[in-house]
């Protein structure tokens, strides 16, 4: 029987996104996939600087930023044309070294994503592998699938097992959580057309049409690609809806059939559910097998990146036995502790905003999407932090920044999956700090003083995750920060093969 650190079921994005940062830090990963190949159609259509930030750490961003278009923002209008509500995006690069927000088509970065593994001797792909049952004990997990290309039934052992398998997933019902339920769940027809030649009267921005007879939704997709999605009513049957003479229908206000060529026609339910349990023993779930959102943030997808980017340093830490074992079940927990009240906090927001969609916007909606805001028709990006875990402080469990260097690169590509000191250089100075944790001065940045005064402190200690452990204002806070956070040094960093 083959033995790996992590077994990870499912190689959508999430999954090999995961893998690919395993690979890096060294272990030993086996992916397992039913699908023979990545699905060649539309599905997720944006994701955000934090999302490019971690294809920058498996080094594809580059490949993936030409395949994107900008994305200006949303737009929520009523059924007279008015602006409701404005939810601008900045144009130029933001605090992650990347634009804030990018279109995209998915099979795009699954393309760049898989071709990338091929440099990643550490990580065994096996497609058309039908995953059936999880056996756990204390050393260990043992899987059973069905190699479909031969019939067969194959076993193999791994440390962890991460489920990455989607909204039907398998290692869910074996972990044996329940879902947390938000309340939003609606059929839309979601429906991508590629244009015949270019309508730039539909425009850039993403369009929430608060109309009470059809709320729907147009987006703007790279090259000549447009989605709409569509509310279908409770009246409608579902099959009805993907017929092609109702499509066009449905899109008469928008394009017609002279001017564009279906590529994809779907009902979709949109739900809004968060599982109860994240973690049991050895098994983990990341992306849709452990959070479903509606897609008016469009953050579906980023989200199960980020789900990746908390784990995948975490599990390096416990299968290199870098941490005693208390440590070790004390830092796995906390993936669940940091990411569901993230994860949820987007959700709740997806479900205000589907709320103001379908109540046509209202003042009264309005004020029930955007608590706070008294009907200013306008919004601001949400970052929320994680939720209570490894941090120290109010600073902890914030996403920060992406210094340059005095050689001109970023941050995270000289200090890949390091424990990174940011500190004003007075600070820094005489700083003695564990091997393996490296320091960004505002000695050796230009704009290093910029990211600290967004958090308004002198210095930080940074994740392998780019998310706080702490910040200090003085000399003996920092050598304190250091000295807590990272008690064992030298077990704390993590041996990274690129």
């Amino acid at each position: 029987m083959e033995n790996y650190d992590v077994a990870i079921v499912g190689y959508g994005p999430t999954g090999a996104t995961l893998a690919h940062l395993l690979g890096q830090c060294g272990l030993k990963v086996l992916v397992l996939e039913r699908e023979a190949a990545a699905y060649h159609l539309p599905r997720a259509v944006h994701f955000d600087g934090e999302v490019m930030r971690v294809l920058q750490w498996i080094g594809i961003a580059d490949a993936m930023e030409p395949l994107t278009c900008q994305h200006p923002g949303m737009r929520f209008v009523g059924p007279d044309g008015k602006l409701l509500l404005d939810w601008p995006r900045p144009p130029g690069k933001g605090p992650q070294g990347w634009r804030s927000n990018y279109r995209f088509h998915q099979p795009d970065l699954e393309r760049l994503l898989r071709e990338a593994m091929v440099d990643r001797p550490q990580v065994t792909v096996r497609t058309r592998c039908d995953l059936f049952l999880v056996e756990e004990d204390e050393t260990g997990v043992t899987l059973r699938y069905e190699d479909m290309s031969r019939g067969k039934i194959q076993r193999a052992r791994a440390k962890y097992v991460v489920g990455c398998d989607g909204a039907r997933s398998l290692v869910r019902r074996f972990i044996e959580t329940g879902m947390e339920d938000y309340g939003f769940h609606e059929r839309w027809l979601v429906v991508d057309v590629i244009l015949r030649d270019d309508k730039p009267e539909l425009g850039d921005h993403s369009i929430q049409y608060c109309v009470p007879e059809r709320p729907s939704t147009y987006v703007r997709i790279p090259g000549r690609r447009r989605r709409w999605e569509i509310t279908v009513r409770p009246d409608e049957d579902s099959a009805e809806m993907i017929r092609p003479d109702k499509v066009w229908e449905m899109l008469s206000p928008w394009v017609r059939p002279d001017e564009a060529d279906l590529e994809r026609a779907a009902v979709y339910v949109f739900h809004s559910l968060v599982a109860e349990d994240w973690r049991r023993g050895r098994l983990f779930l990341a992306g849709d097998a452990c959070h479903q959102t509606p897609p008016f943030m469009g953050q579906g997808m980023c989200a199960g990146i980020r789900d990746a980017a908390n784990l995948y340093w975490k599990l390096a830490l416990a299968c290199h036995g870098s941490l005693g074992k208390d440590e070790t079940e004390r830092v796995l927990d906390s993936y669940t502790s940091e990411r569901k009240p993230n994860a949820r906090e987007y959700i709740q927001t997806a479900v205000r905003l589907g709320g103001l969609i379908n109540t046509c916007g209202t003042e009264a909606a309005l004020r029930e999407a955007l608590p706070g805001s008294g009907g200013i028709a306008r919004m601001e990006s949400i970052a929320p932090p994680l939720g209570e875990g490894l941090g120290h402080g109010p600073a902890a469990g914030r996403l920060f920044g992406q210094p340059h260097l005095a050689s001109g690169a970023l941050m995270d590509d000289a200090h890949r999956h390091k424990w990174v000191v940011v500190a004003d250089a007075e600070l820094a100075r005489g700083l003695d700090l564990p091997a393996g944790v490296a320091l960004v001065s505002t000695a050796n940045s230009p704009d290093a003083a910029e990211h600290l005064a967004r958090f308004g402190v002198g210095a930080v200690l940074l994740r392998p995750d780019r998310h706080t452990l702490g910040s200090a204002d003085t000399q003996a806070e920092l050598a304190q920060l250091v000295e807590r956070a990272l008690p064992n040094p030298v077990n704390s960093s993590i041996p990274e093969m690129v």
